[in-house]
């Protein structure tokens, strides 16, 4: 069996039945082998063998959210981001070379107030990096976000800006050297969320994802190291497409789903890095209760969203009720990117059933 076979049986097996129509409905036809999918074998000489990583896993904790704003009065808060290159898989057998924002993707979550002040450390360790960085925060009013001023090379001083987040909403952040597109897919995205000054609906669960594309030089399963294909960015035809940088990261073949119980509530992060595809983003077996488009948090959420745009360099946010239990997948329904590439995460829903809602046995 080849890793493309393997990798199409693990989607199956994890989201359920025997064939594709397991995506809830969601997927026609019968799983089976595409006739024209190449097999394994990036180039008549393949890939060179897997190199030892640098991490266990590169996708970070969904649940690695900050706590909620508990405070009435503007804070200052004090942040350093450092920039770090870690060798990871994205798949079991698979590594490349991911630039990240303090090792994991996405970068760490930095959660505010609107009208707090925010001093930021930026550095690019000598040890660690081979090139110029920067970030660029969507939530800034400054030149370039804060990216002019934040551009260092390895071994410079740390940079450091202040500013105040003056308004409320949750906002990507990411690399934007002048070649920001493959610094931002091989990792180098996060979000900044300003909650506003009465705070957010209170909710039993916080979940942080970050989708993005990578563009290999070898086909998806195929066994190896992976190098950078910067061709197939320019053409935009991405070997994967995942969140937080792991292929199938957040199923039981993976490091594991997210977990809720019947009668809970989850709010969901989603940033979407891109650099270059817009997101159709869909919880499989539940809708967005209320979707918050664009990142705007004051404006009324919209209601029962079943796939919603999250165009690359956004972060949307969507609410999730939980009344029955059972695995809840949240995809890119552009379901190719689901079946072939990577984008599917699950929540694992436990509890009583209820069958006035639903019942497989009537």
């Amino acid at each position: 069996m080849t890793r493309n076979d393997s990798t199409r049986r693990r989607f199956l097996t994890t989201v359920g039945a025997g064939s594709a129509i397991a995506v809830a409905g969601c997927l026609g036809g019968d799983g089976s082998e595409d006739p024209d999918e190449g097999t394994e074998g990036g180039s008549d000489d393949g890939l060179p063998p897997a190199e030892d990583v640098d991490a266990d896993r590169i996708a970070r904790d969904p649940t690695d959210v900050p706590d909620p704003v508990t405070w009435n009065e503007p804070r200052e808060h004090d942040i350093t981001i450092e920039t770090e290159r870690v060798t990871a898989e994205i798949e079991p057998g698979v590594t490349f070379d991911f630039m990240t924002f303090g090792g994991q993707i996405p970068g760490p979550m930095v959660r505010v107030r609107q009208g707090d002040r925010v001093n930021l450390t930026f550095d690019v360790p000598d040890d660690m990096n081979m090139e110029m960085h920067n970030v660029d925060f969507h939530a800034v009013y400054g030149p370039g976000g804060g990216a002019d001023a934040t551009t260092i090379a390895p071994g410079d001083d740390p940079a450091e800006i202040s500013f105040s987040a003056e308004y409320p909403g949750v906002f990507i952040y990411h690399c934007a050297v002048p070649n920001m597109d493959y610094h931002i897919s091989s990792g180098m995205f996060g979000s900044i969320l300003v909650e506003p000054k009465d705070g957010l609906p209170e909710v039993d669960h916080e979940f942080y994802l970050g989708q993005h594309e990578i563009y290999t030089d070898g086909k998806v399963g195929e066994e190896g190291h992976h190098g950078f294909d910067f061709d197939a960015m320019k053409r935009e035809d991405p070997t994967y497409v995942v969140f937080n940088g792991q292929a199938y990261a957040f199923t039981g073949d993976g490091v594991g789903p997210m977990e809720a119980e019947v009668g809970e509530t989850a709010r969901v992060y989603f940033a979407n890095g891109g650099p270059n595809l817009m997101s159709s983003w869909h919880p499989i077996g539940n809708v967005w209760s209320d979707f918050y488009r664009d990142g705007d948090l004051l404006s009324e959420p919209d209601k029962n969203i079943e796939t919603a745009p999250v165009a690359p360099g956004t972060t949307a946010a969507g609410e999730m009720e939980f009344p029955v239990p059972g695995p809840v997948k949240i995809v890119d329904h552009a379901l190719s990117r689901v079946v072939h590439k990577g984008a599917l995460g699950v929540i694992d829903v436990q509890g009583e059933e209820n069958p006035d809602v639903y019942d497989e046995d009537p």
